[in-house]
């Protein structure tokens, strides 16, 4: 029976309820309830339903597959229209000059930046279910990329094979065929995983590895540019290590600064922060961001081509820009073994800053992703792109902002921005190549700024949570001296390990009631808690498995204060002390009754000598006493004050047959010195997994386990027979 009293709203009186029922353990539970029936399939069934084709089924899967064909007839013209053209006309502005930056930074000739901005950008359109992203170019990206190049194409193994004259286009062809067949394995891997619904594998790469990961990739695009920046020539270097030997490059050949290309380059930085500083503080009042990068490209390229840079200040362009589009290519297949473990980590990095952001908008504008299409529009943009000579790419923070502050509602803005970047292709391209390399590197390092500021991170992982910051700084700085590859894979299994010390070092309280309530919490946490006589509840936030157990056993002896088996050593003990008293009592008897013997014998002669008789057939003056076990028996039985012993199990989540084994062994070794367990708030989940591990026998009932604390609490004070109330 329920009822509910409900009191007027007021400072002083809260909402209260009443129950009263049964005391439920889960024998008497499952016995009042009906389960559902259910008849499993068969695999042959199961099979045969999903190779079932309707014309709803393949309506459905069409849809999932390609999300235009749902938003696009329903795309409200006059409300979304005008919104789309100011955001893809804005963000084509921002891809332009990314796209020929961020290809320095893959270690390609700038027009392949060009191309990256185009076809992905335009195929996400068809495929992506994120309404407010933008797909391209993305520094970090395109670093580990330019890496992979660098590190199979070095410029010395380039020098060997050509004449001087060709060295550099020899060393760009190759380092394009060896970025494109990455952004072509990128792809197929993302394909398969979306393909197998893998959309989970981004969970793995929590908030502070992906922001320690990326401000360690800022330090290696920072530190990519100087020599661009500086204009001074030196090797890109790749893998463990290569932040410092770029660093000692560059101080090493400080002196052959250009400085033409250092004013250059400096101006444009100045420009740049101001531009987004203005942006910043006059957001709501800008109808669209200052595109300031655009606006620093061409003035860069006026003035390079006015002053003829290249020619007399030796000031390095971008240089020849083809015009027009590539035809189809095949990426190199076999380069595939060599670089496999660099597209997996890249494939997996850019789908998590890609869904990342893509949730983030998705939240905010309040529709939903589907994660497995994000890995599918994606592997599509990659392998498809890789065709038309692309390199990787992934969701751009920066653009993405602008996309979605400038009024953008739908993707029709991400392809106006890619139709943008085509025009420059088939049109203008040929203006960009005065433009010096300088401006270029100034715009990378000036759109790291928001990366640098997660340093502050430390400050604020180190107040909320030092595990976390652990992650950030191994994240941090295996990225930044093992390279992006290795230091991502350092990272993720760090994380990894702190899950299992999570697990392996949870937090162990002793629970107890607030009085005259049904709610249970930490004894050594609030005053008002208090806890019953003879009774102990434990709980430990985490699960029991083969990690945990032992220590899950060692912190219940210790928190309870009740040790089984020190109480049973203790006992044996005492029972093998009282056994050598006993024996040490007997042998003391035997002779005392020899003595007695010796001496009745020589008292009769000497009383028959003296005529002395003894009296009521006792002597007078004998002096010995019986000897009484029971008075030299001073064994104390061991025992405890503790009766009955609770188990929460309201944070396990599962059990696996090592914790259900130490489960056993616990209620078994409690029982052998008179303790009671019980288990409490058992879920469904793990009551099968302890049912299917053979964990009930004729000692371990069903009886034993309580649908609440409160439950086990009522039933071992009946079963003490004290006294309570509810």
């Amino acid at each position: 029976m329920e009822h509910a009293q409900e009191h007027e709203a007021c400072p002083e009186q809260t909402q209260r309820y009443c129950v009263e029922r049964p005391i439920y353990n889960q024998e008497l539970l499952q016995g009042q309830l009906h389960r559902r029936q259910r008849t499993p399939q068969t695999l042959k069934q199961k099979i045969a339903h999903s190779c079932r084709c309707t014309s709803k089924k393949a309506k459905s899967h069409l849809y999932s597959f390609l999300p235009i064909l749902k938003w696009l007839p329903r795309y409200p013209v006059k409300k979304y229209l005008l919104g789309d053209i100011i955001s893809g006309v804005s963000t084509g502005v921002m891809q332009l000059p990314q796209g020929l930056a961020y290809a320095l930074l893959a270690a390609v000739p700038p027009v392949f930046g060009l191309y990256s901005s185009f076809y992905p950008v335009f195929l996400y359109t068809f495929f992506g279910t994120s309404k407010h992203i933008s797909i391209g170019t993305f520094a970090v990206v395109s670093m580990m990329v330019g890496g992979v190049a660098v590190r199979e194409v070095p410029d010395e193994m380039i020098s060997l094979d050509y004449n001087s004259t060709n060295v550099t286009d020899a060393r760009d062809t190759k380092r394009v065929q060896v970025a494109v067949t990455v952004a072509f394995l990128s792809g197929i891997i993302q394909l398969c995983l979306g393909f197998l619904r893998f959309g989970f594998v981004a969970i793995y790469l929590t908030e502070p590895l992906v922001r320690g990961f990326t401000t360690a990739a800022a330090v290696h695009v920072f530190t990519s540019q100087l020599k661009y920046f500086l204009g001074i020539k030196t090797s890109r270097y790749s893998g463990p290590l290569s932040v410092v030997y770029s660093i000692v490059a560059v101080l090493s050949n400080i002196t052959m600064t250009n400085i033409a290309a250092l004013i250059v380059g400096s101006t444009c930085i100045v420009l740049l922060l101001i531009g987004k500083e203005i942006n910043d503080r006059f957001k709501k009042k800008l109808p669209v961001p200052i595109p300031m990068e655009i606006i620093v490209v061409i003035i860069g390229t006026g003035v390079s081509a006015g002053m003829n840079l290249n020619k007399s200040y030796k000031v390095d362009v971008v240089g020849n820009i083809p015009q027009g589009l590539r035809a189809p290519a095949v990426p190199e297949i076999q380069l595939i073994p060599a670089i496999f473990v660099d597209a997996l980590a890249i494939a997996i990095v850019g789908f998590s800053m890609a869904v990342s952001m893509a949730k983030i908008f998705a939240l905010k504008h309040g529709y939903t992703i589907d994660g497995n299409q994000e890995l599918i529009a994606l592997g599509i943009c990659n392998s498809v792109g890789s065709f038309f000579q692309t390199f990787s790419v992934t969701c751009s923070m920066s653009r993405s902002l602008v996309q979605e502050s400038t009024g953008g509602r739908t993707q029709i803005a991400g392809a106006l921005s890619s139709v943008m970047v085509l025009l420059v292709l088939v049109a203008v391209g040929y203006l960009f190549e005065p433009l010096p390399q300088t401006v270029l590197a100034a715009i990378v390092m000036v759109n790291l700024k928001g990366m640098f500021k997660q340093f502050g991170d430390v400050t604020h992982f180190w107040r909320t949570s030092k595990i976390e910051l652990a992650i950030w700084v191994v994240a941090f700085v295996a990225s930044l001296f093992l390279g992006l590859d290795y230091g991502l894979l350092t990272a993720v299994t760090f994380a990894m390990i702190t899950v299992i010390y999570r697990t392996q070092s949870p937090q162990y309280r002793i629970l107890g009631q607030i009085p005259d309530t049904d709610i249970y919490c930490d004894v050594e946490e609030y005053e008002e808690v208090k806890e019953y006589p003879g009774i102990k509840i434990f709980q430990a936030n985490t699960s029991l498995y083969f990690a945990n157990s032992e220590s899950y056993a060692s912190a219940l002896k210790k928190k309870t204060g009740v040790d089984p088996c020190a109480i049973l050593a203790a006992r044996r003990k005492a029972q093998k002390r009282h056994a050598r008293e006993i024996k040490a009592a007997n042998k003391h008897r035997k002779k005392a009754v020899l003595k007695l013997a010796n001496d009745v014998e020589a008292n009769v002669k000497h009383e028959i000598a003296n005529d002395d008789l003894p009296v009521n057939g006792k002597f007078a003056d004998s002096g010995v006493q019986d000897v009484s076990p029971d008075e030299h028996e001073h064994f104390v039985e061991t025992k405890t004050n503790i009766r009955s012993l609770i188990l929460d199990f309201t944070p396990v989540n599962f059990v696996d047959s090592v914790g259900a084994k130490t489960l056993k062994s616990i209620i078994k070794e409690y029982k052998e010195v008179g303790v009671c367990v019980c288990i409490a708030c058992c879920s469904g989940p793990v009551m099968n997994e302890l049912t299917r591990l053979n964990f009930f026998d004729k000692a371990v009932t069903r009886e034993l386990l309580f649908h609440s604390i409160h439950d086990a609490v009522l039933a071992c004070q009946v079963k003490d027979g004290s006294a309570f109330t509810d």
